[in-house]
């Protein structure tokens, strides 16, 4: 999956130093650490929303399971094994909100909260990977 791909390449560009409260303060002086960022959280989010609300939704439907509420598509999503957990899931959503709050108020609490996305970077593309698995297994889409 496309989006899984490069939010990945954008982890690895913005945490190839760890993110410190005193690099997160350099942001405003920082253009390319600025857009790194913005490119990581946009990424963050748009996997996200992509995995629950379009491909899991689409899948359980192709796969004959009820589809519903998110959260219940979510606890289907755990029984199957294409999530880890549903509140590891509900975390990276908080997250994601909490990267975009803290943006402009607080260095530390946003260097906090990078750093968290990025060490749940891999419960997103678990979740993409097991995803495409199933539909590539079922024929519902091909490999490329």
């Amino acid at each position: 999956m496309a989006e899984a791909k490069h939010l990945l390449l954008t982890d690895e560009r913005l945490f190839s130093v760890p993110m410190t409260p005193e690099r997160a303060m350099t942001l405003g002086s920082d253009i390319d650490l600025s857009e790194r960022t913005d490119a990581f959280v946009a990424r963050f989010g748009r996997l996200q929303d992509t995995l629950a609300d379009k491909l899991l939704p689409a899948l359980l439907d192709a796969l004959a399971e009820p589809v519903g509420a998110a959260i219940d598509n979510l606890n289907r999503a755990e029984r199957l094994g294409w999530i880890s957990s549903v509140s590891a899931w509900l975390e990276a959503r908080r997250l994601r909100n909490r990267m975009i709050h803290e943006y402009a108020a607080d260095a530390t609490e946003l260097a906090s909260a990078l750093t968290l996305a990025h060490d749940t970077v891999p419960v997103l593309d678990g979740a993409a990977r097991a995803m495409a698995a199933r539909a590539h297994s079922d024929g519902l889409i091909r490999p490329g």
